[in-house]
């Protein structure tokens, strides 16, 4: 979405303004006076005049009627060429490319954001090449080419920064400039850079208020900033942002987007387990979506429909919704999607005990996942499968696909460790660069003043200012270094508690799922006659549980967060043994006595007697609380 797929970058002017500007891609949607529009258009003979007013009944028709508009696009596109008039020709190819982009037909909206981009490269009109670029950048965008994308926006922000020394620049090009900003935060999202998808869709609600004040697009921040608010966990304010959003929607009849913040909604509601609310939204976005054929939305919620009954264990209906999402998937074009829905049937037939029908489903998710790279995906399709394995008794098929799971999510734990530095350093970045524009705006405003002033005294107030700025620049430069720096190491300790509590829950997790298949292959290895491969299991489960190499990766993130505590504890009690110093750590941790089990490989019973030893040996009387003096330590 950069704009809005489809959304039309144009602010209201009257047909007077039309007659005198001929203003390509500078008016707004009316979303009023439809018929005395209609009237007046049928009325005309073909002259620019006409083609002004079909594009003003097109804006009004994008969203409610999108086969009509299709048509008044077309009409446009067809008057203006008998006209010679390639502003009109211009915007008919842009509103014809928003059709297809909506009804998720890339090769079409490609050909014709192509056509669009050759006419406003051509009549040099760059509120035109900014359009058109960042449609490229949501084609591009939808096909996962993230790098490709960028490269679209990343022109049209060179465009803004050096507008005030661009020949033929107007304020008026750069009123929708918001939607570059949009755009880049949308794919943040997909990355997994939240805080620089906030900072972009920021950026983006302060340019839609500044320059364009366009209630829908205004909306159109809200609806970005609560899905970064959803993937950052913050459920209750994404679907504050949400309901911003909604009413204008339904106010201009904006049906695409009506479709899209009902989906939204439902989907931060089954985060909150609130399914059967969820249902409701998703119903209404079901109905929006198949009466305009905007087929990614239906086929999405139909998933989101199925989630939410298999969480309330109705599972006919969950099957019912899972196979029409199939069904809507099949007619697209591009259905990277769909293996979110196979992952979903896979998790339904294991409810169900049907782990034949779920067996197939998964293949397809991870072949798919695989092809994408789309680790999380893949992640969750094999932890699925795993399953799957080991409720038909494929207990090595189980251990092999936890293993691949295990290997991914500490894959994905260590990109995010990457990413999250990456981004600190592009927000960096972004600040020093945000810093340079502001400068050269500062510099250009003195060049303008010194034009209007005498030379002498317009030299002298030059320097003066330029002292006064270099001076208060300097001292503002130093404290937000301070502050930037204090908030780096903020973010790195938290980061690194989130990493340690994270690595200990996943070792715990690992560890009993582990025992629990060495224990079945024992009971199994009793009751068949051929034991050696079950005794082959049961040594490589032993020897994943007794994998020192799973402490020393725990101890040494333990020891980046609580540096001094081992120090601590051998100064104070040097008699405690390298068994009695795990047990503090894990205590150290606040964790459960079943997590710390796990994550020793020894029983409850054997934590409550090491607890007891350890009070012993430490002094504690039966009043003092040993997790209290850990936590001192």
């Amino acid at each position: 979405m950069s704009y809005k797929p489809g959304r039309s970058m144009f602010s209201k002017k009257s047909l007077l303004c039309y007659l005198f500007l001929h203003v390509i891609f500078c008016h707004s949607q009316t979303y009023k006076n439809l018929d005395s529009l209609l009237i007046e258009y049928n009325k005309r003979p073909i002259d620019t005049i006409k083609v002004n007013l079909a594009d003003e009944i097109l804006q009004n028709l994008t969203y409610t009627d999108p086969e009509r508009a299709y048509k008044f696009g077309h009409n446009m596109v067809n008057m203006s060429k008998k006209l010679n008039y390639k502003s009109g020709i211009a915007r008919g190819l842009n509103q014809i490319s928003s059709y297809f982009f909506n009804r998720d037909e890339l090769d079409s909206a490609y050909y014709y954001t192509k056509a669009t981009l050759d006419m406003v490269t051509q009549i040099q009109n760059i509120g035109g090449i900014l359009t058109a670029n960042t449609r490229f950048a949501n084609l591009y965008e939808r096909q996962n080419d993230f790098d490709l994308a960028k490269q679209y926006l990343n022109k049209n922000i060179e465009i803004y920064v050096n507008k005030d020394t661009m020949a033929g620049a107007r304020e008026i090009d750069f009123k929708f400039i918001g939607s570059t900003y949009y755009t880049l935060s949308e794919i943040n999202i997909k990355q997994g850079r939240y805080k620089l998808a906030l900072k972009n869709g920021l950026q983006a609600l302060k340019e839609y208020r500044e320059r364009a004040k366009n209630p829908l697009f205004i909306a159109d921040a809200h609806t970005l900033l609560g899905e970064v608010e959803m993937k950052l966990e913050n459920y209750l304010n994404s679907i504050d942002h949400f309901e911003k959003a909604y009413p204008v929607y339904e106010e201009f009849e904006d049906l695409l987007w009506q479709s899209e913040v009902f989906r939204l909604i439902a989907e931060s509601l089954i985060h909150l387990n609130k399914n059967e609310e969820a249902i409701g939204y998703l119903q209404k976005s079901i109905r929006i979506s198949n009466e305009n054929n905007f087929q990614l939305k239906e086929a999405s919620a139909y998933n989101l429909v199925g989630e939410a009954n298999i969480n309330l264990k109705n599972y006919p209906e969950a099957l019912n919704n899972l196979e029409k999402s199939l069904k809507v998937f099949s007619k697209m074009d591009n259905s990277t999607e769909i293996n979110q829905t196979y992952i979903s049937l896979g998790k339904l037939y294991n409810e169900t005990e049907k782990v034949e029908l779920a067996l197939p489903y998964l293949q397809r998710a991870i072949a798919i996942s695989d092809s994408l790279e789309s680790l999380p995906r893949l992640s969750e399709a094999l932890f699925t499968r795993s399953s799957s394995y080991r409720k038909t008794g494929n207990y090595e098929g189980a251990l092999n696909d936890f293993m691949d799971y295990h290997r991914i999510m500490d894959t994905i734990f260590n990109d995010k460790k990457s990413q999250q530095i990456e981004e600190m350093r592009a927000l960096f970045d972004m600040e020093t660069k945000e810093q340079q524009i502001v400068l050269q705006n500062q510099e250009i405003a003195l060049l303008r003043e010194k034009k209007r002033n005498d030379l002498l005294l317009k030299i002298i107030l030059t320097i003066g200012i330029l002292l006064s700025l270099l001076a208060y620049y300097a001292i503002r430069q130093k404290l937000k270094r301070n502050e930037l720096a204090k908030q780096k190491l903020d973010a790195d300790l938290a980061f690194k508690r989130k990493e340690l509590t994270t690595h200990a829950l996943h070792l715990a997790k690992k560890n009993e799922l582990l025992e629990s298949l060495k224990q079945k292959a024992k009971t199994l290895k009793e009751k068949e006659p051929t034991k050696s491969g079950y005794q082959q299991l049961i040594h490589t489960i032993n020897f994943d549980l007794q994998d020192d190499n799973n402490w020393e990766n725990f101890s040494r993130y333990f020891q980046e967060v609580h540096k001094d505590f081992n120090q601590n504890v051998k100064l104070r009690y040097p008699q405690i043994t390298s068994n009695e110093l795990r047990l503090l750590a894990l205590l150290k941790m606040n964790l459960s006595s079943k997590e710390i089990a796990n994550i020793l490989n020894i029983s409850q019973e054997g934590i409550k007697k090491a607890r007891y030893r350890l009070r012993k040996k430490l002094d504690i009387t039966s009043e003092e609380s040993l997790q209290d003096l850990v936590l001192s330590l």
